[in-house]
């Protein structure tokens, strides 16, 4: 696959492009036994839960990765003003969604 250019400006210098329209990545990930272990921990003496921030992390990639899968299913170029969402589900998920506008750029 052909790198798909995923920007969060509505404009690409240099390039005009017509809509294709909305595209997506999502992902949902639970959290596992060791990490609620490590979680619980760290509600007693505060700070950075890293293992869930490196989850929200591998998130976030696995979204825009899908994001791109999807754009260039569309027959995309890039992918303009693209933006996350995330949320939990229950208390043991969270979901990311990757979202924009697939573009196709036009011959100058």
């Amino acid at each position: 696959m052909e790198t798909i250019l995923v920007t969060t400006t509505e404009k690409i210098p240099g390039h005009d492009y017509t809509v294709i329209g909305e595209v997506f990545g999502l992902t949902t990930q639970s959290k596992n036994v060791f990490r609620n272990i490590g979680a619980s921990l760290k509600n007693v003496v505060g700070g950075e839960i890293k293992d869930y921030t490196k989850m929200l992390e591998e998130s976030r990639d696995i979204a825009v990765d899908r994001l791109r899968s999807n754009a260039a299913a569309m027959g995309a170029d890039a992918v303009v003003m693209m933006r996350f969402d995330s949320g939990s589900i229950g208390q043991d998920m969270q979901s990311v969604a990757a979202y924009g506008t697939a573009v196709k750029f036009r011959e100058v």
